[in-house]
């Protein structure tokens, strides 16, 4: 069995990252010197998974731009001599293949994956979630990956949240049976610190197969009107059919400020010809 498939929901509105995605895609923000999303496709393409679903809405169709060929941006390098420049923006271009679909009405995150219905067909594909990168020695959703091949199961990817911050994320309910590995047997959205039942939350990483659509399919819309992917998950994992990998590396939240501006910070000084002044200015603001 091999997963080379990968959702990335791409069609909300981005209400977190107001002003700044009034008229821009939140994924197409910078973190250094690339857009949040292309952090995303690299961290799958690493991973091996070459066919990147994009669920967007037709006011993002930049992001499917990002990574089609710009001829006359290509040619203008081209004459001016720039070849590395060249070369980086053909690569971006070449790197996986890119197929979209519309999510005609924003109504939640297990409405947006259930428009992918269509194209997922195997046995196990990937969700990735825009909001949040991820990085360290091993690519997070290749580790899950692993697993689900490993285990011939779902699995979704958690990372251990503060306790004051439970609130703001699906927290699980698991029994761990391997070194950070954990069967789930429930999944409490938003739960507060009193009620969470662990600090496991799950961040944005999942491996999963077609029957989480049925699940979907069956639900009703929640109080808000919007269809939850954790209700879905809910379901699989009362049959014990659900995993859940502690995922090792170092997550941002592109969503929240702080991590959205400490990310840049955490790149920016990566580049040798930038950090010492970067450094010396840093420095000078605090």
């Amino acid at each position: 069995m091999n997963i080379t498939k990968v959702v990335i929901p791409v069609a909300g509105w981005g209400t977190r990252s107001l002003p700044a995605t009034k008229n821009m895609p939140k994924e197409m923000l910078p973190i250094y010197n690339k857009p949040v999303v292309q952090y995303i496709v690299e961290e799958a393409q690493a991973s091996g998974l070459h066919d990147v679903v994009f669920i967007t809405n037709q006011k993002k169709t930049i992001i499917e731009d990002h990574f089609d060929h710009n001829l006359s941006l290509e040619g203008v390098l081209r004459r001016s001599g720039k070849t590395e420049l060249l070369e980086s923006v053909r690569r971006v271009a070449q790197m996986v293949n890119i197929i979209s679909v519309r999510q005609k009405e924003q109504l939640g995150l297990g409405h947006a994956l259930l428009c992918a219905r269509e194209v997922c067909t195997d046995d196990y594909f990937a969700v990735m979630v825009a909001d949040d990168l991820m990085f360290g020695p091993q690519p997070g959703i290749k580790q899950l990956m692993e697993a689900a091949l490993s285990e011939h199961m779902a699995v979704v990817g958690v990372m251990e949240a503060p306790a004051s911050k439970v609130n703001r994320y699906g927290i699980i309910s698991a029994e761990e049976y391997g070194p950070g590995l954990f069967r789930v047997r429930d999944l409490v959205e938003k739960p507060s610190p009193d009620e969470a039942p662990s600090r496991l939350a799950m961040v944005g990483r999942y491996i999963l197969t077609p029957e989480i659509f049925d699940h979907l399919a069956r639900l009703s819309p929640g109080k808000d009107g919007e269809i939850q992917l954790t209700d879905g998950l809910r379901q699989l994992a009362r049959s014990s059919k659900l995993l859940a990998v502690k995922l090792k590396g170092q997550r941002f939240d592109t969503g929240d400020w702080v991590e959205y501006l400490t990310a840049n910070i955490h790149f920016a000084l990566q580049d040798e010809e930038l950090k010492k002044e970067l450094i010396e200015r840093l420095k000078e603001l605090l």
